[in-house]
C-alpha cells in the first residue's frame, strides 16, 4: 500500500518510543496520523509537530478505544493503517522463596491480568475495531487491498527471561494472533504482521544508568548497540508498503537471543 495523503493511520502508544517514531515516519510520507496514548502533554505535542491528532486512549478499556477511533475517524476518515505500539513492561517470577524466611509466594494475579489486558487484549481490541472499519472501505488496488495492521510483540515472546512470565505470555499471545487474524481477514484484503523488537532505546531504557545501557548494548551480537526507534519505524513502513508481506512475525534485534537472566 502506498503511503500518501490519502491514507489515514492510527498509532497506539504514539506519544513516545517506537510509536512516536512510527507516527513521525508515517506522517513524513504524507499519512494523516492519529496518536492513541495516555500521555496528554506529550501526545498533543507530537501530534502538533506532525500535523496529526491526539486521542487520549486507554487500550485496556473498550469504551476508551471506541471513543479514540471515533475521534480519529471524524478528523481523518476511516484508517487504512493501524500500528499497535501501546504496551507495558512488568517484572515478577511465577513463584519466589524468601531467602531469609523461606516463605513462598507467587506472582500477583492482578499484575498478570493487567499485563495481559494492556499488551494482549489491548492489541486484540484495537485490531478488531480497526478491521471492522477497514472492511467498509473500497480496495486501493486490483488485488483488493483495503488495509494493513501491524502489532508489536517482543523477543521475549520467544526468549522470555526469568521474571518475565507475564510480559512474555502477553507478547507470545500477540505473536500467536498474527497468523489466525491474517487468515480471518484474507478475503477482506487486510494484511496483518508483527514486529518483535529486541533491546531498543526507548524512554524506559533511557532512564537506566549509562553503565547498564552499555552492558545491554554489548550483549547484542551485531551491531553492538541498542536499537533505534527509527529502525522500528522503517520496518513498520516497509510492512505497510510491501503488499506481499502478510502474516509475518519479524525479529528486529541485532541477532540477540536473550539468556535466562
Amino acid at each position: 500500500m502506498k503511503i500518501d495523503n490519502s491514507v489515514a493511520a492510527v498509532v497506539t502508544g504514539g506519544a513516545s518510543g517506537l510509536g512516536e517514531a512510527t507516527a513521525r515516519a508515517l506522517a513524513a510520507k504524507g499519512a494523516k496520523v492519529a496518536l492513541f496514548d495516555l500521555n496528554d502533554e506529550r501526545g498533543e505535542a507530537v501530534a502538533s509537530e506532525i500535523g496529526g491528532i491526539f486521542c487520549r486512549v486507554d487500550v485496556s478499556d473498550e469504551s476508551s478505544i471506541e471513543a479514540g477511533f471515533a475521534k480519529a475517524r471524524e478528523a481523518h476518515g476511516q484508517e487504512r493503517v493501524l500500528v499497535n505500539c501501546a504496551g507495558i513492561g512488568t517484572i515478577g517470577k511465577l513463584t519466589r522463596r524468601d531467602r531469609e524466611t523461606g516463605e513462598i509466594s507467587h506472582l500477583d494475579f492482578g499484575l498478570f491480568e493487567k499485563t495481559i489486558k494492556v499488551n494482549l487484549m489491548g492489541t486484540f481490541a484495537c485490531m478488531a475495531k480497526a478491521a471492522a472499519g477497514m472492511m467498509t472501505l473500497d480496495p486501493v488496488n486490483e488485488h483488493g487491498e483495503r488495509g494493513v495492521m501491524i502489532s508489536t510483540a517482543s523477543v521475549a515472546a520467544e526468549d522470555g527471561q526469568i521474571g518475565q512470565v507475564a510480559y512474555a505470555a502477553s507478547k507470545a499471545g500477540v505473536k500467536g494472533m498474527t497468523l489466525p487474524v491474517a487468515r480471518d481477514l484474507m478475503n477482506e484484503g487486510i494484511r496483518v504482521n508483527t514486529i518483535l523488537p529486541g533491546i531498543f532505546m526507548t524512554p524506559m531504557m533511557a532512564g537506566l544508568p549509562e553503565k547498564a545501557q552499555e552492558s545491554l548494548a554489548a550483549s547484542v551480537p551485531f551491531p553492538k548497540r541498542l536499537g533505534r526507534p527509527e529502525e522500528y519505524a522503517d520496518l513498520a513502513c516497509f510492512m505497510v508498503q510491501s503488499e506481499y508481506m502478510n502474516a509475518e512475525c519479524v525479529r528486529l534485534d541485532g541477532a540477540i537471543r536473550m539468556p535466562p537472566k
